[in-house]
């Protein structure tokens, strides 16, 4: 199976504009400040690779635009991180999914 990973970023990008943010309450566990740990450092890393999305896209569009602080260099530089960071989101993404059901599959 060979999966384009540039065409499915475009693909998110394209649909960024049309999501809208909900507000999700995670329960918190009592007494077990690692749950807690965990769920800020996963947010904290997506809001980190969000954040280098949409710097990348705002450097394509000030370079498209004729900035002349900004070399096509910065611009692809500033790209490919966003894009390894992209990948690297997605492969922790799937390793914990592979994870999850390797666990709901064990016998009780």
């Amino acid at each position: 199976m060979d999966i384009k990973a540039n065409s499915i970023y475009q693909e998110m990008q394209a649909m960024v504009g049309d999501i809208k943010p909900i507000k999700m309450d995670v329960p918190s566990v009592q007494g077990n400040s690692s749950a807690s740990q965990f769920s800020d450092m996963l947010s904290q890393a997506v809001n980190n690779v969000n954040g280098m999305q949409r710097e990348s896209r705002e450097m394509q569009v000030s370079f498209d635009m004729g900035d002349p602080n900004l070399s096509l260099a910065d611009v692809m530089i500033t790209k490919e991180k966003a894009s390894i960071a992209f990948e690297a989101t997605v492969q922790v993404r799937n390793k914990v999914l592979e994870a999850y059901k390797t666990i709901m599959n064990m016998p009780v």
